[in-house]
């Protein structure tokens, strides 16, 4: 057993220095301090960040912790689909009631969403986004988890493009846990801090309830920051 909290200790460590790098270079707090807010970089570190042989998350070793030590049942359950949960990139297709339907470009999945931070924005939108799915179908939509990051002057079909692109580069990866190459990319993307560098080149502005990007990740050129 000591081994084991040994070893866990040491993986801990290359998981503090990944996170810890990242809370120096992109200074996460919300603009105009950063484009990486509390919300997104928080999910970000807790369950996408990946670390050890094992390729564990801290939402994973929380789950096997839960499961250990017996804890209530509805805490695994919120920390399970909070792991399970990924960015990606929506269009908005509108108001219904006073939720917000997001239609995801790639898998063209529709979400009926609440959005927390009272952004609705405009049909047509494409939404840089997280979405939390119902615990226990306790409601009947989703929860857009973090402050809305919409893209300016990208249209959807760039975006596509884009993530074809990544997705042949990606071919042949070895995938442990999620076999699927769209959700590894949305999810851990080609490297740790894939993600937190787009948000943080790509930033074009904000407001109170939204912050914007504009440019296309992998073409530097298009990115006002890089």
């Amino acid at each position: 057993v000591l081994a084991e909290q040994i070893s866990m200790m040491s993986e801990a460590k290359g998981y503090a220095r990944v996170v810890g790098r990242a809370e120096d270079e992109y200074l996460p707090s919300g603009p105009p301090m950063s484009p990486l807010t509390p919300s997104y970089f928080t999910t970000w570190a807790f369950f996408d960040v990946q670390f050890g042989a094992s390729r564990e998350t801290m939402g994973t070793t929380i789950l096997r912790v839960a499961e250990l030590a017996g804890l209530p049942a509805w805490i695994p359950d919120v920390v399970g689909l909070m792991q399970q949960s990924r960015m990606g990139f929506y269009v908005n297709c509108g108001i219904e009631g006073s939720m917000v339907m997001l239609r995801e470009i790639t898998t063209q999945a529709m979400y009926r969403c609440h959005v927390p931070a009272g952004y609705v924005g405009r049909p047509g939108e494409l939404w840089f986004v997280r979405l939390m799915p119902p615990v226990n179908a306790l409601v009947d939509y989703h929860i857009v988890f973090t402050t809305p990051y919409v893209l300016v002057n990208v249209a959807e079909q760039a975006m596509i493009d884009y993530i074809g692109r990544e997705l042949a580069r990606m071919e042949g990866r070895k995938l442990p846990r999620i076999q699927d190459l769209y959700a590894n990319l949305m999810k851990h993307g080609t490297n740790a801090n894939h993600w937190n560098e787009y948000i943080f080149c790509a930033y074009c502005g904000h407001q109170h309830d939204a912050i914007f990007l504009t440019g296309i990740p992998d073409i530097k050129p298009s990115l006002p920051h890089a």
